[in-house]
Parts: structure tokens; sequence; C-alpha cells
């Protein structure tokens, strides 16, 4: 193999396809990048066997090949090289030679036969929407799903949609975030569901895409198609849990919030938090009181009045300051709504004129 290319081309893409590629002790080449150059194109890919990329670009190939360098090793290479323009690379099988005119290396490859085939995925289910649509979709609930699970339906995002939004959700049983985002043309699929894993790379790989990204789904696959990158993703055969049965239809009280407000009162009390991170909130609309309280039989303690619009009759419950917290940068809005439905019953956090995103939060045992 033998190509001429534009550095900053091939970096962008490097980048993109080495947040995929991992250590393997077992299969060593998955810590590799596959480069082929067929025609007068160079296809990146990468693959951790749950999720895999490929990603073409244009090049100048003056010899057509197939070979397999270590990403981060190739990576960090190519990052150092900030002066240069154009580089050359070449293979005689065994080693990776880059070339420019101030710089000669030479990288050890592996085996290219060894390298998993990418799986295509053509027929399905597809749809499409913007690529910065799909990241904020995915952005905004990925924090309320489990890692490391025993239940692999909680350690994932789920896909489903409705009248005329696609709309994702996650829950780890503690807390549930659900976002919708509008699309043209509605997906034909119940539901699909992503490991959170494999959702946090493609919210790394697409962020900063200015494109509409094509969605293909058959079965336990999903693929995400956008200009020169492909990328696709096993989904978790299993159903998501029905959670619109536990959102609360009604409140026993109420209390709007500018954002500010509430982010800087919390972070006063986080001073103070247990090991728990236990805050307890307590209305009392008579009163027009909403107050955070936090101990610590080590620190000391802490009440602050949070200013709000309170409404319904006086409760206290006691939340976990992480788990409420993590849900409002998720909302553009600058007031938050925080309904309670009554003592031991899940608290429903939204943007105040924003329908497109709910958070909800179960309160802890005093």
């Amino acid at each position: 193999m033998k190509i001429e290319a534009i550095r900053e081309k091939i970096v962008e893409a490097i980048q993109r396809a080495e947040k995929v590629a991992q250590r393997n002790p077992t299969l060593p080449v998955l810590s590799g990048l596959s480069l082929e150059a067929l025609g007068a194109i160079l296809t990146v890919r990468a693959t951790n066997l749950d999720l895999g990329i490929s990603i073409h670009l244009p090049v100048k190939v003056l010899e057509e090949g197939h070979l397999v360098v270590p990403a981060q090793v190739f990576s960090s290479l190519l990052g150092s090289l900030t002066r240069e323009k154009n580089i050359t690379l070449s293979s005689d099988g065994q080693t990776l030679s880059l070339d420019t005119p101030s710089v000669h290396s030479k990288v050890m490859t592996l085996p290219p036969e060894e390298f998993p085939i990418i799986p295509e995925i053509g027929g399905g289910s597809n749809f499409s929407l913007p690529a910065k649509d799909l990241v904020q979709g995915l952005r905004a609930v990925i924090y309320a799903a489990a890692t490391g699970s025993v239940k692999p339906e909680l350690s994932s995002i789920c896909l489903l949609h409705d009248a005329e939004s696609l709309v994702f959700v996650a829950t780890d049983s503690f807390r549930l975030a659900e976002k919708k985002v509008k699309v043209k043309k509605i997906p034909n699929f119940t539901q699909i569901l992503i490991p959170q894993k494999n959702a946090v790379e493609i919210i790394r790989i697409l962020d900063g895409l200015d494109t509409d990204v094509s969605i293909t789904i058959e079965d336990n696959q999903i693929a995400l198609r956008s200009e020169n990158i492909y990328i696709t993703s096993r989904t978790i055969d299993g159903t998501f849990p029905d959670y619109k049965q536990i959102i609360p239809s009604v409140s026993v009280a109420k209390a709007i919030v500018l954002k500010q407000d509430l982010i800087t009162s919390l972070k006063t009390a986080l001073v103070f938090t247990d090991n728990f991170n236990q805050l307890k909130l307590s209305l009392a609309p008579k009163k027009n009181q909403f107050e955070i309280e936090s101990k610590n039989q080590n620190v000391g303690e802490n009440t602050y009045l949070v200013p709000a619009a309170l409404e319904g009759g006086e409760l206290a419950v006691s939340v976990n300051h992480r788990y409420l917290t993590d849900g409002f940068g998720s909302t553009p809005s600058d007031s938050l709504a925080l309904s309670f439905a009554g003592e031991g019953k899940p608290i429903l956090v939204e943007g105040v004129g924003d329908k497109s995103f709910r958070y909800l939060l179960m309160p802890m045992n005093r």
C-alpha cells in the first residue's frame, strides 16, 4: 500500500476511529486501525466487536493495499506532526512508513487477516435526522442509564417514537430521563435499546458534525450513516420498562424556580452533604418557603432558602444531590418546575416552557 494524503484529513478520521479501538489481550488486533486503500479511497476502520466504525477518505492511491496499525501509536504520531501539511504512507507488509519532507517514521503493523469484518446493514427500518439532534437526544438522557447493571435493558438508551418525535429514554430505577426530538419522517419500529457504553462513543464520534444522520435498524443491529462515516452497533435484545405508568399525573405540591438559583443553592448544600449525598427539600407554600437542608456530623449543617413560586400543601422529601442535579443541563429553560406527588413518590422535573424533556427522581428513605 502507498498513498499520499492531507495530514489534517487523516488526523480527523483517525481520531474519530480511535475512540472505538480498544485493548484486548485475547484479540490484540482490536487495538488497531484497519487502513485499506482501494481506487481513490482510503477506508479507516475500527471495531471492538460491539461497535464498529468505517470512515472513507479521498486520497491519492499510488498502490492499493490493506494493513492494520496500532491505533494509539499511529494517532499519537500523526498528532505530533503539527507543521506537516501532506504525508505519504507506504507499507512493506510488516511495517507502515510515514514520510514528510522532515520526518521519516516506521510503525510495526498487526496481521490484517485477523481484523474482524464490520457488518453492513442495508434493509430494515430507515429514517434520518440532524447529527446534532441525535447527539442532543442521547446526551440528554445517557447519565440516567445504569452502568454495569445485571439488567441489560437498564444499561441502555431506549429509542422509541410517538406521533411526531423520536423519544430517548434511560433509567437506572432511581431516576429516569426522557427527551423528545422532532423528526420529519416517523420511524417504523417499536423500540430499540442501544448499550450505554456504545451510546457514549456514538456521541463522541458524531459530536460537532453539521450533517444529517441516516439510521437503519435491523435485528439486533443499528447503523448510522453521515457523509463519509458509517457506524454500526449491536442492540440489546430485551424490553424496556413501561416507564410512562410511573410518571405522576397529579401533584400535591409544586415549586417553580430559576435554574441558576437552584444550582447556586445546591452548590452550597453540597459542602454539608453526608456520604449518601442526601438533601432534604421542604416546601411550605403558605409561608412561601422552599428550603434545602443538608447535614454532615463531621462538617456541620446548612439551610438554604430558595426563591420560588409555590403551590399545594406542605411537604418534605429527601433526595440524592447528584441525582437531582444531573438532569438540569438537559433543558434550555431558565426556570424549572419541580412537581411533588407526595412522600415516597417520584419527583418530576421539567423546564418551564420546554415540553421536550422530563426528568423523574425517586426520593431517598430518610
